[in-house]
């Protein structure tokens, strides 16, 4: 899709039209008044936030859960041991406190008074039992990975080990102790991510499909509750009275369209129906980057975060260790951001954001646009594939519908074509669909993104520690890599471990199994009156803490 595509104004009217009714942000309600703006009018104490998301949540299980989407959501309605504040660092939340023994291998939370949104008494056993949940085997939790720090969780989600010889225990009602295999710097920081969200046991044990709708057995435990929920359409979230820090929490209600198209929430935020575009809700839209720019309403801020481009490397082509190295190194980054993104992204030369702690340099893995290093990594791998012309290489580039990433893959598309003479053909699917596809394989080149579920060099190369890592999805994996991130897991000394993360990354970037595109900023803009609405550094945001004028 050409980026620079104009809609005709009658065309934006009619879509924007069609857009607020749908989403059930204007036109008559039969029990509320509307204003003149088209939102419910619930008076003038009620305060409502409006956003957008590109499309309906995978899933709302947090054991289930594997995208930024679902997640978005999750970590405001439900509410792990410790919340992330707007520095990435982890508070209290259900744990009202927490002791760490002398060998910082055990951790004891205890919990605070917290009810669920049913009335129900939060227990430390709600977390053991969600744990537990997306460690069994049989539940296919794509983040099962990040319990391995616990003791026995790694044995018992391969099925080497039981569910009593982990080390998750509720010791009593208001108290949860947790065991490690070994310190882990970053656990804390940990227990606030979404997959560490507690579940109601009692619940979940009555309604297996709890999570597929909103209603009554949608309990939760965080400041708001899962109100409603229109499939593919709108969600909206109502402030749980009963959360223990409901008196902080400010806005009432949250109102969030699902909208694919970044032209049209550009649009609306334009016309005042959208209070906030950017991460983790929605893009901004390329088209609308210069304006707001020139306005100077659009925050860039840089973020813990990743673009890449995955490869199937179970698949003949991608297999080929050479032919990946040239198609990575063959992309002119900076020309991609100067030109195309235009936020102020930064060339991916690795695969730790420069905006990590200690992986501030460039640790000089790849050249960006190295077209002679990229015409003699496919020279090389025609000749072992046995292929005589880049004419005979046709690559399928797949993403989800989104117009920045067809804009991103046609780019990447031309410079393929003019640099090494390899066609492509465009794959876009809607995002449950695409996400599936990646997960099963069914691609050769895909685009993804991974944003830190901590703020530690470890959880961008974590996922690819095995081929069996439900985050993986490229079939690649290396025992030397393994090796330097088992011994990074287990080092107690700070530089020592930092040796070893930065090994492992050569070997990742030695064999690319992913093509790193640039590092994320966040770009967003949001209403005038509206503060505390930003993203902390791994890009989440907590709605308790946005406060509306």
């Amino acid at each position: 899709m050409n980026k620079n595509k104009k809609f005709l104004l009658l065309t934006v009217l009619a879509v924007f039209s069609l857009v607020l009714a749908a989403c059930g942000f204007g036109g008559d309600k039969s029990d509320n008044s509307s204003s003149s703006d088209g939102k419910k009018d619930s008076g003038s104490k009620a305060k409502e936030l409006n956003l957008a998301i590109t499309s309906e949540p995978p899933s709302l299980h947090p054991g289930l859960a594997e995208d930024t989407t679902s997640s978005a959501i999750l970590i405001n309605i439900f509410e792990g041991l410790t919340v992330s504040d707007a520095d990435g660092k982890p508070t209290p939340g259900m744990a009202e406190k927490w002791d760490i023994s002398d060998d910082k291998k055990t951790y004891t939370f205890h919990l605070r008074d917290a009810k669920w949104s049913n009335g129900d008494t939060v227990v430390a056993g709600d977390f053991e039992y969600a744990w537990k949940w997306a460690l069994n085997p049989e539940n296919l939790s794509s983040y099962a990975s990040i319990f391995y720090p616990i003791k026995g969780a790694q044995a018992y989600n391969e099925g080497k080990g039981a569910a009593d010889a982990v080390g998750i225990k509720a010791e009593d009602d208001k108290t949860l102790v947790v065991t490690l295999e070994n310190p882990t710097p970053y656990f804390l920081e940990l227990t606030g991510f979404k997959t560490y969200l507690p579940v109601n046991q009692k619940v979940t044990e009555a309604n297996k499909q709890w999570y597929a709708d909103a209603g009554k057995d949608y309990v939760t435990n965080g400041p708001y509750k899962l109100s409603d929920w229109k499939h593919s359409d709108s969600i909206v979230l109502t402030k749980n009275e009963d959360y223990w820090d409901a008196s902080n929490v400010d806005v009432n209600t949250v109102n969030i369209a699902m909208i694919d198209k970044e032209t049209t929430v550009a649009t609306n935020f334009k016309s005042g129906s959208l209070d906030y575009i950017g991460a983790p809700f929605q893009t901004v839209d390329l088209n609308a980057i210069d304006e707001f720019k020139k306005d100077g309403s659009l925050r860039i801020k840089d973020q813990a975060s990743i673009y890449w481009y995955k490869f199937n490397t179970k698949d003949k082509i991608m297999s080929n260790a050479n032919i990946r190295k040239a198609l990575t190194l063959a992309i002119d980054r900076q020309k991609l951001i100067d030109n195309v993104t235009k936020g102020e992204q930064k060339p991916a030369t690795g695969m730790i954001p420069v905006a990590v702690p200690k992986f501030e340099e460039d640790r000089g893995y790849i050249k960006d646009n190295d077209v002679e290093g990229a015409k003699a990594a496919l020279e090389a791998g025609m000749k072992e594939l046995g292929i005589k012309d880049p004419k005979d290489i046709t690559v399928n580039i797949s993403f989800n519908t989104s117009e920045a990433h067809a804009a991103i893959a046609q780019y990447i598309q031309e410079e393929w074509s003019k640099k090494l003479g390899i066609s492509s053909k465009l794959d876009n699917s809607e995002w449950q669909v695409y996400l599936e596809k990646i997960k099963t394989g069914d691609y050769q080149v895909g685009r993804m993104g991974w944003v830190a579920d901590y703020l530690d060099a470890y959880t961008f190369l974590e996922p690819f520690n095995t081929a069996k890592n439900g985050n993986n999805q490229t079939g690649w994996e290396n025992a030397q890599y393994k090796g330097f991130l088992d011994k990074a897991a287990a080092e107690v000394d700070e530089a020592k471990r930092l040796d070893d993360l930065k090994q492992a990354e050569a070997v990742i970037m030695k064999e690319l199994p992913v093509a790193p595109i640039y590092y994320y900023t966040n770009l967003s803009v949001v209403k005038d009156g509206i503060t505390n609405l930003d993203p902390n550094p791994t890009g989440d945001i907590h709605l308790k803490y946005v406060k509306i004028k």
